[in-house]
């Protein structure tokens, strides 16, 4: 089953503009895709509770992602409705909450106002920064083969070279190496975000497959994945410490570096 559309020549959320291009003494003038920045507020019951710089496109699976990484909700059907709309020159996305997750929220933002704290978003110590997650019940197992259908399934789902450079794209694998779902945004914890929305939209169990992400893997991004219930999270690039720590702790498998020829195992369950 693949449930995403095939890889287009660019993507939506890019704009036109007229640019000269400097090349080996010559002066090319033409029209380059330059991804869409904009600030994107998500709002919960009417109260706006953040506002993060995306890319517009996939917004709704974007808030429902976001509010599940972060522990707004525990499920998606926890969000009765939400509603995408331009904004000034952002966009709102506007979410009706139960009524059990939204007085939580209240809570949690009543403990959060007049914090000096460490500086931190705001939290009050180091021990708050961290979301209290329960190791995942590991049984997903990565071949050298699923590894290496994954990196090629990236290579093709990333935007066209010219917006590549500023896009950052999050793809699940299933076991058997298919690719169930894609997302893109400026933000590499957006894209991450997205997919998970995606995935949630779509009733795909997490559990059956990996996240690979075409940037460095950081201990948000190893949380976010324990949080949507993926236990494999592959990145083209480097873990933090902070992120190997975490994947150890979660139980979760971590893999960096991950090409066609070479990839580093930071934390496996399988080794």
């Amino acid at each position: 089953m693949q449930t995403d559309s095939e890889p287009q020549t660019h993507i939506r959320g890019s704009i036109a503009v007229q640019v000269a291009e400097h090349c080996s003494g010559e002066v090319l003038p033409r029209i380059d895709q330059v991804v869409e920045e904009a600030p994107c507020v998500l709002t919960y019951n009417d109260i706006a509770h953040a506002t993060m710089m995306a890319t517009p496109t996939d917004l709704a699976d974007f808030a429902v992602g976001f509010s599940l990484a972060e522990g707004i909700v525990d499920a998606s059907n926890d969000i009765y409705s939400i509603d995408v709309r331009p904004a000034g020159i952002g966009y709102e996305v506007q979410m009706r909450l139960s009524a059990r997750c939204f007085a939580r929220l209240k809570s949690r933002r009543r403990s959060l106002l007049g914090s000096s704290g460490c500086g931190l978003c705001g939290v009050e110590s180091l021990e708050t920064m961290l979301p209290a997650l329960t190791p995942l019940a590991y049984q997903f197992s990565l071949p050298q083969s699923l590894l290496n259908q994954a990196v090629a399934h990236l290579s093709q789902a990333r935007p066209a070279p010219r917006e590549a450079g500023a896009l950052h794209t999050a793809l699940f694998i299933s076991a058997t190496g298919e690719r169930l779902m894609a997302r893109h945004d400026v933000g590499r914890h957006n894209a991450l975000d997205k997919l998970i929305g995606a995935l949630a939209a779509a009733h795909i169990q997490a559990q059956s497959g990996l996240a690979i992400v075409s940037s460095r893997a950081s201990f948000e991004m190893v949380a976010k994945c324990a949080s949507a219930g993926i236990s494999t999270l592959v990145s083209v690039s480097a873990p933090t410490s902070m992120a190997v720590k975490w994947a150890v702790d979660l139980n979760m498998n971590l893999i960096g570096f991950a090409g066609s020829t070479r990839h580093v195992v930071y934390c496996s369950q399988h080794q």
